[in-house]
């Protein structure tokens, strides 16, 4: 959990995710992904770093109709000390019953999401925090450039005009290898998904083709995440590379946050005489 921790506090001052006061409410489906990022959400706080709250959310699918066990869930977020709801929902039973969906993860992705808006706001959140980890970024970016020939990416942080509401990533920078690490050391039980289609999906493909482009040239995804970064793709740069887009200075557009930084610096100095026996 401590690199863990590590990863999540990195995404934290890159991506400004988190500021004092914040209601954080945390999207669980009792996977090993959300139950470690609350686990780290939960460890994160004790540092007191930023003073903020969290809530445990769960979206009960019922898939087939029927409700899926999340006890140890509760059990969990209560040994923990964290507010926890869960809410039954008829979503499994509209996208494959009722609408018979040959492609049903979009449909059901885009359910889940309203209302787990909606109950975020419902419970007084101001932020809704998803455990997408580093592994998850970069098939969602190659899906999209590979499927809907686009460049593009989930943002790591992202505002909902509508509702109010600030999506975080805090798991952005952390590998699946190490969530799965993390969650063999933690105290908890993973509810296993009843989704029908679970593990037989065009995701699980990718998955497939990213192993085994890291294994004919290692590195592959260190690679791919890098050039999102230096591309600043949908804000994935966060404050080491971003582009002021206002700008057509191919000198300063794209450059390192650093590097401005710098430049800030020098600035200052000059201005203070602190390099006045330079001269000009």
């Amino acid at each position: 959990m401590q690199r863990i921790l590590g990863y999540l506090r990195r995404a934290v001052q890159e991506f400004d995710l988190i500021q004092d006061g914040d209601r954080i409410a945390v999207g669980i489906s009792g996977g090993k992904d959300s139950l470690v990022l609350l686990t780290a959400l939960r460890e994160f706080q004790r540092f007191q770093l930023v003073n903020y709250s969290l809530v445990g959310i769960t979206l009960d699918p019922q898939f087939g109709g029927e409700p899926t066990d999340y006890a140890p869930v509760a059990a969990y977020c209560e040994k923990i000390g964290v507010e926890y709801h869960m809410i039954p929902t008829h979503i499994g039973e509209i996208v494959f019953d009722h609408r018979g969906e040959k492609h049903p993860c979009s449909l059901c992705a885009k359910m889940r999401r309203g209302a787990l808006h909606d109950y975020s706001k419902e419970f007084g959140c101001n932020k809704l925090a998803l455990g997408h980890h580093n592994d998850d970024a970069i098939e969602t970016f190659l899906m999209n450039l590979f499927i809907e020939g686009r460049i593009g990416c989930y943002a790591p942080k992202s505002y909902l005009s509508r509702k109010d509401l600030t999506l975080i990533r805090p798991l952005s920078f952390a590998p699946e290898r190490e969530i799965i690490h993390a969650a063999k050391q933690c105290e908890f039980q993973v509810v296993k998904s009843k989704c029908p289609v679970d593990g037989h999906t065009s995701r699980e493909s990718m998955k497939q083709f990213i192993r085994e482009q890291e294994k004919a040239s290692s590195g592959f995804k260190a690679r791919v995440f890098g050039a999102m970064r230096r591309g600043n793709v949908d804000g994935w740069g966060g404050k080491t590379y971003y582009r002021n887009l206002s700008m057509d200075n191919p000198e300063t557009n794209g450059k390192p946050e650093r590097f401005h930084m710098l430049e800030r610096e020098i600035a200052r100095r000059i201005k203070e005489g602190q390099y006045a026996d330079l001269g000009d």
